[in-house]
């Protein structure tokens, strides 16, 4: 079963966070939202607390997801993923239509992503834990490879100990390693959802382009594509005020 963080009462929202991200990154957001709703801030398979497994792609994480909303009798969702999120997101809305009631998207669209993590990853092996390496010596070793000083605070928040003296990362660094791929994947072609969906980008982020729009509306139908402007890929945490105002006014 998925880890996940829950508050609030009322109609389910269910929250996915990107890659390498986790539930903590939507914990401020997921407090207001549970002012109208039952938050669910899930930690996807191989990310956060949540189990750890060789089998990693969109289609396991739709089921962890589906199979977390029948154990919970979870039912008329509304659901937002972020990124990796997202693509999850869409899948389960598309694959289980009857379950979810609306969609939003934060910056992800449904066709194919080229691999471009590939800094990060080079960032994150060249962490040696065995050397029980301190915070400071973590960040000044990924620093060598992600000079954004954000992309480092967000992926530090990934930093347990493991045992006294002993950090570690939370996601399952090694399966990424092998399954990069997976997380590029497009929406098969002929899946839809016809229910509303609110699609958001950032303003700064190539995500989402305007030439994205048709194969957007292709899958999505009745979904409208909104914009933060002056904001990158982590719109959510960048504007967190105009973002819960969009969704916000998109589930009522």
């Amino acid at each position: 079963m998925l880890y996940s963080k829950t508050e609030g009462s009322g109609k389910p929202l269910l929250i996915l966070h990107g890659f390498l991200g986790m539930s903590d990154n939507w914990k401020t957001l997921g407090t207001q939202f549970a002012s109208d709703f039952q938050v669910h801030i899930l930690d996807l398979r191989n990310h956060g607390r949540s189990l750890h497994s060789e089998e990693f792609s969109y289609e396991i994480m739709v089921r962890d997801v589906f199979e977390y909303c029948q154990a919970h009798n979870l039912e008329n969702i509304n659901i937002i993923g972020h990124s990796m999120g997202g693509k999850v997101a869409m899948l389960l809305a598309t694959t289980h239509p009857e379950l979810v009631d609306k969609l939003i998207v934060a910056d992800i669209g449904p066709k194919f992503y080229p691999q471009h993590h590939q800094d990060i990853l080079a960032g994150l092996n060249a962490v040696d834990f065995s050397k029980k390496p301190s915070r400071n010596e973590v960040e000044e070793i990924m620093a060598k490879y992600i000079p954004d000083f954000g992309t480092r605070q967000f992926l530090m928040k990934n930093l347990y100990w493991q045992e006294p003296g002993q950090l570690a990362f939370r996601f399952n660094l090694a399966v990424f390693n092998t399954k990069m791929d997976e997380i590029g994947v497009s929406l098969q072609e002929n899946l839809v959802f016809e229910k509303p969906t609110l699609f958001i980008r950032g303003g700064n982020s190539n995500y989402i382009l305007d030439s994205d729009f048709e194969n957007i509306k292709h899958h999505f139908p009745n979904s409208s594509i909104e914009t933060i402007s002056n904001v990158g890929h982590w719109l959510h945490a960048e504007n967190p005020t105009e973002f819960y105002q969009k969704v916000s006014s998109f589930l009522k």
